[in-house]
């Protein structure tokens, strides 16, 4: 059984930081956490500008030395402006690139000093210039909303407030940066805003990580639509890549996989359902932490799935497979650009620790899996999978050597090759119906013109007889109209005869 598992199988300490720091680590930021790749990526921007200062120096020198030589040779040739002025431009734009989130934390001296003494309910009404170049949709007012009501009972809630709001504005304005930058860029809010409430907050850290998450919730809201899947990366590309992959990947079976799974039970059928659902819910999130939840959620179906089938309490060797063969058959749209987005904007602690942190890695490790997956992680020789992928063939289990399959999985396989060949029987049997059908119809539509036409036939042949007029008097032998309308009138015989006109000369 361990040789089925050889390539699907994780150790935990593979889940965890590279840096041995203890939290879990991201295959984004090369197997590290989010401190350490923070930490890591702060040593390489220092060694990069110490780098370009030693090159800005040296090129600086050289411009020098090569001006006063020119200097002495020609002493008519025209001025030109040194390099020293060049490179002091270049070093003030790159300076002003770098930039770190703490100017957020001084006053700004473009808010008026008439908008610190206004209300707490004043502050949170967007001016009518900036409402006008900001569409606010549905769920940003009531992020706003429910942001407010949560910060009024605390002290530093106005202060929380101008802090976010500044910075969710500057963002906006920031969309045309790299993702890197950005997330560096929230990261740091996050740092040095939780940092703050640390250091004002004396009581539980619980505390600061429930309004840290009311601060990630209102920020992430009304950011979404300028940080989710920018055009600055790939993200959609790797998107379709992934989509197109998993597509490609219909064949595999839950044998193949060895996923501890019984879909013939009712309660562990519905839980795959459950967990397939939670999944593709999870694009519909704006919040890190809604998407996280979605996993969560989708995690703990597949753990109650394993132990419904298999009896007793599921493992994490059995969560991984049953993971990817959930991901398999979801095939969960932007995939790649949720999993980017949590890993750029999250509240990084949540990333580190606890089960949100620890089956948000799993999906990472199943994503990486999928894209890597290759014949010998499903007991394949290297010809038959790129047949299976190529489409030409489909899986014919068992193989010729009996120890490449599981021990159940030959019966389970041959089953569902029986019902594969029954429902094609099913197939062709329905499209034969079909087509007697519509020849039938035909046939209807057919006989129905050839009746109307033989009616019309016989009616042009006896043309009906020209009805006598009402006006006319009536003969002898045919009774009036009116008398048969009086028949059962036995009085009218007993009414005298009508008046005659006469003539009187006068």
């Amino acid at each position: 059984m361990m040789s089925q598992r050889r390539g699907i199988h994780l150790d935990q300490s593979e889940l965890l930081c590279k840096k041995g720091c203890g939290f879990y680590g991201n295959t984004a930021w090369q197997g590290l956490c989010s401190k350490c790749w923070r930490e890591e990526n702060q040593r390489e921007k220092q060694k990069q500008i110490q780098e370009d200062w030693a090159l800005a120096e040296r090129l600086q020198r050289e411009e020098e030395e090569a001006y006063a030589s020119r200097q002495q040779k020609t002493q008519s040739q025209p001025a030109i402006t040194p390099f020293s002025k060049f490179e002091e431009r270049k070093t003030k734009e790159k300076s002003s690139k770098v930039n770190t989130v703490t100017k957020f934390f001084s006053p700004s001296t473009k808010t008026p000093p008439k908008k610190d003494a206004a209300p707490f309910e004043a502050q949170s009404t967007p001016s009518p210039s900036s409402s006008a170049n900001r569409q606010t949709s549905v769920d940003t007012d009531e992020a706003t909303r429910e942001f407010i009501d949560f910060l009024k009972p605390l002290k530093l809630g106005r202060e929380i407030f101008k802090r976010c709001r500044a910075f969710t504005e500057t963002m906006v304005y920031k969309r045309d940066i790299g993702a890197d930058e950005l997330s560096e860029c929230v990261q740091d809010f996050y740092q040095n805003l939780s940092d703050r409430l640390s250091a004002q907050i004396k009581g539980p850290s619980d505390h600061v990580e429930t309004i840290m998450d009311e601060v990630e919730k209102y920020m992430m809201t009304r950011l979404y639509k300028e940080v989710f899947c920018p055009e600055t990366t790939d993200d959609e590309k790797k998107d379709l890549a992934i989509q197109k992959r998993i597509r490609a990947l219909h064949w595999v079976t839950i044998e193949m996989l060895c996923v501890p799974v019984d879909e013939e039970i009712p309660e562990v059928s519905d839980s795959v359902v459950k967990a397939i659902t939670d999944v593709i819910e999870m694009d519909s999130k704006r919040v890190p932490k809604d998407k996280l939840a979605c996993i969560t959620r989708c995690s703990k179906h597949i753990f109650n799935a394993i132990k419904v089938s298999k009896k007793e309490a599921a493992s994490a060797d059995d969560f991984l497979p049953t993971l990817i063969y959930i991901v398999l058959k979801a095939n969960p749209p932007r995939l790649q650009s949720n999993i980017q987005y949590i890993t750029r904007f999250c509240n990084p602690s949540r990333l580190m620790t606890g089960e949100d942190g620890y089956y948000f890695t799993n999906l990472c490790c199943a994503v990486a899996f999928i894209e890597k997956l290759d014949g010998q992680s499903l007991n394949l020789s290297s010809e038959e999978f790129d047949l299976y992928m190529s489409g030409q063939a489909s899986p014919q289990w068992p193989q010729a050597t009996g120890a490449s399959s599981c021990s159940p999985a030959s019966t389970a396989i041959s089953q569902v090759h029986k019902r594969l060949d029954l429902l094609t029987g099913l197939g062709e049997r329905q499209e034969r119906i079909m087509e007697k059908a519509r020849q039938l119809e035909s046939d209807l539509i057919d006989w129905t013109d050839e009746v109307e036409q033989k009616v019309q036939s016989v009616l042009d042949s006896f043309p009906a007889e020209t009805p006598i007029p009402a006006a006319s008097a009536p003969s002898e032998t045919t009774p009036a109209a009116s008398s048969a309308i009086d028949s059962d009138n036995v009085e009218s015989e007993l009414l005298p005869p009508p008046l005659k006109p006469q003539v009187f000369a006068g």
